[in-house]
């Protein structure tokens, strides 16, 4: 009976034309974030001379002292800056999001400040406050003891803990202040009710429901200082200790042992994939932090007297993040000799003058910094966007793994990105070390998670019916795009093509390992500038960034209003 029936033949979908371009773009996420990394494992595992697969470079990476040390060193510090900021921003961020302390705004705005402020302008900043008897802090000191020598000495393994430690505590206010705005006051005011008081309540009841987001934060400082490169090669190699990324930078001396720089570089990108998993599935458990109740009242503390002391202690940690280092910065770049102290005598603007107009690199350097930046964040956002809607739409069939490898870079640290690009990228066919082309690269990948992950969020609030309707009345799936999602999306991405220019102009871990004679940024440019002792150029040229971010994050914050520091409303 049933070979009579008849057979049912499947229709064949047409061939869309289009899946050409989204294979093209999961193949350029794949030469930007795959090749990299894969080239920089495979190059640890080469032998220099054959290229035939040896260990002998691990074996050469940890098999002296030196190079041990310098690991441990990384992990001390680390340790030490994020005890440091857990003591700086949970308090902090207590005290701005449940307390009635004043000046709330205020602190937000310095908070934001020490954000925006690059680490290593930051380090320069606390060498001309805190240099052995030279420092401003060392000089006042000894002018009102009559001591000889100060007390202060920036050059030390401490004083770089607390120089990393100053800079990186916004990581964790932003986690610990966006954890605190989502929590209700009902059992608060439950354990109020019960005879508790307040530092009781805030130590068994508030903190314990944040737990989660203080813990990510921590993570994330902690990767952030064993990754940084510019805070100990200004500090680190004058106080002669090395971390792992100035030892990273030893290898690319003369002569050039990538193959142990890769080998050095692998265990770190281990430990930070491992610290990663870890945070990310600690922020995934943080929706107990809402247990009382969506929607439940907040009501501020009233601290009474003590809202003057939160108020006081906060003030003194952004005086040294920020208050007291532009004075510093300001003073220099406006004297003739910042040794000299102010006077009107001493005022010029030569500083700036000479670096924009007359110094031969200098206004180079500023222009690479934006356009390279510029164009990081143009191709960081576009393909964060396509591939996000290429996820989100299932357009091809390994989208997931494509939106995995969109989030990879963020667990990568720069120093070790630089590194992967060197090995993938340096030698031919591409031959690309010290051209424009390889930073634009490198800063595009680095950031990329930014542009994926605002990207993937706004399209999962636009419905895909809109663009079914444009299908429907004879649009193809780009006119959709151009036409529908575009202008839905204009205010996320104008605002991620912004959170990705504002870093990229200061990055420096990459930068270091990749720029050539015509390619140097304003934060390799700020590196050169220390070595010489030109403090008064320095200072103009950093202050010249700063004052550029500054504006570029107050285009930010027009646009994206609170949420640039993920502030929420209180509804």
């Amino acid at each position: 009976m049933s070979a009579s029936l008849p057979k049912i033949r499947r229709r064949a979908l047409p061939f869309d034309p289009l899946i050409i371009l989204w294979i093209a773009l999961a193949a350029a996420l794949v030469l930007l974030v795959v090749n990299p990394l894969f080239r920089l494992v495979q190059t640890s595992l080469q032998d220099t001379d054959t290229g035939a697969f040896t260990w002998m470079n691990y074996v050469t990476a940890y098999s002296r002292p030196r190079y041990l040390t310098a690991m441990l060193n990384s992990l001390r510090l680390g340790a030490g800056v994020t005890v440091l900021c857990l003591l700086f921003a949970v308090p902090m961020a207590w005290a701005v999001s449940r307390t009635d302390m004043p000046g709330k705004g205020f602190v937000r705005f310095l908070v934001l400040g020490a954000f925006v402020t690059p680490p290593y302008l930051g380090a320069i900043a606390w060498i001309l406050l805190a240099g052995p008897n030279s420092g401003w802090l060392n000089r006042v000191w000894m002018a009102v003891t009559g001591a000889h020598d100060g007390p202060f000495n920036i050059y030390t393994f401490n004083g770089l803990t607390f120089n990393i430690a100053i800079y990186s505590f916004p990581y964790l206010f932003i986690f610990t202040t966006a954890a605190l705005d989502l929590v209700s006051s009902e059992m608060e005011d439950a354990a109020n009710i019960l005879g508790a008081g307040i530092l009781r309540t805030t130590l068994r009841i508030t903190l314990p429901m944040v737990l989660p987001a203080i813990l990510g934060g921590a993570i994330v400082t902690f990767l952030e200082a064993i990754a940084l490169f510019g805070s100990p090669a200004l500090i680190a190699i004058p106080a002669r200790f090395t971390v792992v990324t100035t030892q990273l930078l030893e290898f690319f001396g003369e002569p050039v042992r990538a193959e142990v720089a890769a080998a050095y570089a692998v265990p770190l990108l281990l430990i930070t994939v491992v610290l990663f998993g870890l945070q990310r599935r600690l922020i995934s458990r943080r929706g107990f932090v809402a247990l009382t109740g969506k929607g439940g009242e907040r009501r501020v503390m009233q601290i009474g007297p003590w809202r003057w002391v939160m108020l006081g202690y906060s003030l003194f940690i952004l005086s040294l993040s920020v208050l007291l280092p532009y004075i510093v910065l300001g003073q220099a770049a406006l004297s003739k000799a910042w040794g000299r102290g102010f006077s009107l005598d001493n005022l010029t603007l030569h500083n700036f003058t000479y670096l924009l107009f007359e110094h031969e690199t200098a206004g180079r350097s500023v222009m690479n910094s934006f356009t390279y930046a510029a164009a990081a964040a143009c191709i960081a956002i576009t393909l964060g966007l396509s591939i996000a809607y290429i996820a989100s739409r299932r357009l091809l069939p390994f989208s997931g793994v494509l939106s995995f490898l969109c989030m990879a870079p963020f667990v990568v640290p720069g120093i070790v990105l630089a590194i992967a690009f060197y090995a993938a990228y340096a030698p031919p066919p591409f031959a690309l070390y010290g051209t424009a082309t390889i930073l634009i690269l490198a800063f595009a990948t680095r950031f990329l998670p930014i542009g994926f992950a605002n990207a993937d969020a706004a399209i999962r609030t636009i419905n895909p019916e809109m663009e079914e309707a444009v299908r429907i009345l004879g649009g193809g799936r780009l006119t959709a795009i151009r036409h529908v999602l575009a202008p839905l999306m204009k205010r996320n991405l104008i605002g991620a093509w912004l959170l990705v220019f504002i870093p990229a102009t200061r990055e420096l871990s990459s930068a270091m390992f990749l720029y050539g004679p015509k390619t140097r940024t304003m934060s390799v440019m700020l590196m050169d500038m220390s070595e010489e002792g030109n403090f008064e150029s320095l200072a103009a040229l950093g202050f010249m960034l700063l004052i550029s971010t500054l504006v570029i994050v107050g285009i930010a914050t027009a646009l994206l209003g609170r949420d640039f520091m993920l502030r929420r409303e209180r509804q």
